[in-house]
């Protein structure tokens, strides 16, 4: 996740990568470690392990484990991007869903929960395509705070809060904040995409950051 730079033969600090996924979807460098990966179907590092200009290279934006199979992760190498994300509300907002190697059960529980009754992840992935993006911008879209199930991310003052127990909590790299009141009908720019919302309130539930150890 890391790589090391070094100049006139000293060595320096290890230089986060740009792999850090916050609810909006963007990238980030932060020494902050994440609780799950994922992709968004292919390479978008160039060889010097910067970000190139593509954020997507098709629509199966996926949300993995860190660790399946005791395989090994040449990170940021030749074939694709890995992405970290805190928790899986992080990640859902962000636009991506599980995947169906490493996290099956979970997967097939998304997919019985997403509305519509998708007749497979091709249809699945392109709603949520839809979704959460227009053209190269995030979609956002707004709802009442008390219609909006446990997990799901809004923006308050252009920072994202989760919903949790009739509260929001402010999101950063390095977890949730101080829980604050949720007055349940003001309304707010959502950042999870509907569909995915819909999702949460027939009953998937994300793993948060208490159950999830993080990316070495």
């Amino acid at each position: 996740m890391e790589r090391n730079l070094s100049q006139s033969g000293l060595s320096q600090a290890p230089r986060p990568l740009q792999n850090r996924i916050d609810p909006f979807g963007e990238f980030h460098a932060v020494a902050d470690r994440g609780g799950l990966m994922g992709n968004r179907g292919g390479r978008l590092h160039r060889d010097d392990q910067t970000l190139g200009g593509s954020r997507w290279k098709n629509k199966h934006w996926l949300i993995c484990v860190c660790e399946f199979k005791d395989r090994h992760r040449d990170v940021w190498g030749r074939y694709y991007t890995e992405l970290f994300f805190l928790d899986e509300p992080t990640a859902l907002a962000a636009g991506h869903r599980p995947c169906f190697e490493c996290r099956r059960p979970a997967a097939k529980a998304f997919i019985a929960a997403f509305p519509g009754g998708p007749s497979g992840v091709e249809a699945m992935d392109e709603a949520l395509h839809r979704e959460r993006v227009d053209k190269k911008r995030k979609r956002l879209w707004r709802s009442r705070l008390g219609d909006l199930p446990d997990g799901a991310m809004i923006a308050r003052d252009c920072a994202p809060h989760v919903v949790r127990a009739d509260a929001l909590l402010p999101w950063s790299f390095a977890g949730y904040g101080t829980p604050a009141p949720l007055d349940p009908d003001a309304v707010a720019d959502v950042l999870t995409p509907p569909s995915t919302v819909a999702a949460l309130e027939a009953g998937y539930r994300p793993l948060w950051p208490e159950s999830l150890k993080p990316a070495r």
